[in-house]
């Protein structure tokens, strides 16, 4: 879906949002990840992310306690080096704006204001994450990472890949492996709406393969939704 208008950047930058839901879990086990934004430099991921929650209808004094890296002291700093906004909300959620890089997997040109220029028709990415969860590093299941697998214009092509994330891993070492094949199973699926695929290593740990995108980011966290 390259477009011979304007340059093609090799990699782009990701404003990413963990939350933790210490509301509804005190383990800190219950975690979702969304993309808030995608640009094609660091310096314009990195401006942005300063303000990402606001474009979830959020100000700083809703929170309890909010610490912006852009505002902080280097040597004061104790949110972790690729945290950009930490914030904890009244009911306990924590909210944590980070930054990713990934390849540019669909060749897309770069657009207005560093932000990538799509098709016609299209006005939204969509996101392919994969999430580890490390049941050796914490019983608890709070031990998570989540890695971008790459973003695409069309869903089928995000859901295709999204089933093919875990192919370089053996399947036989799976004890469970999951794939959600439609649509029409909504309320007999386990693992998350967004998830496509679940699976168990052999060695404890959990995977799981989520599509998501930024409207969808807004219907879960803003500040309008009631969490």
């Amino acid at each position: 879906m390259a477009s011979d208008k304007g340059n093609v950047p090799d990699l782009l930058f990701h404003t990413v949002l963990t939350v933790i839901d210490y509301h509804a879990d005190t383990s800190g086990s219950t975690q979702e990840v969304f993309i808030l934004g995608t640009h094609t430099t660091i310096e314009s991921a990195k401006a942005f992310s300063q303000t990402a929650l606001s474009h979830l209808g959020y100000a700083p004094d809703d929170f309890d306690s909010y610490a912006s890296r852009a505002d902080t002291p280097a040597a004061e700093w104790t949110h972790g080096d690729g945290v950009a906004v930490y914030a904890k909300a009244p009911a306990g959620q924590e909210f944590i704006v980070s930054l990713d890089t990934t390849p540019n997997n669909e060749g897309l040109p770069e657009g207005e204001n560093n932000e990538l220029q799509l098709p016609k028709g299209f006005d939204h990415l969509h996101y392919v994450l994969q999430t580890k969860t490390d049941y050796n590093q914490d019983k608890s299941g709070a031990f998570q990472t989540t890695e971008i697998e790459g973003c695409y214009v069309k869903r089928a092509d995000a859901e295709s890949a999204a089933k093919k994330a875990l192919a370089d891993m053996d399947r036989q070492g799976f004890s469970q492996y999951d794939e959600r094949d439609t649509e029409d199973e909504k309320g007999q699926w386990p693992f998350g709406e967004d998830v496509l695929v679940h699976a168990v290593a052999e060695t404890g740990e959990n995977y799981s393969v989520a599509v998501r995108t930024v409207p969808g980011a807004h219907k879960r966290y803003s500040k309008k939704h009631k969490h």
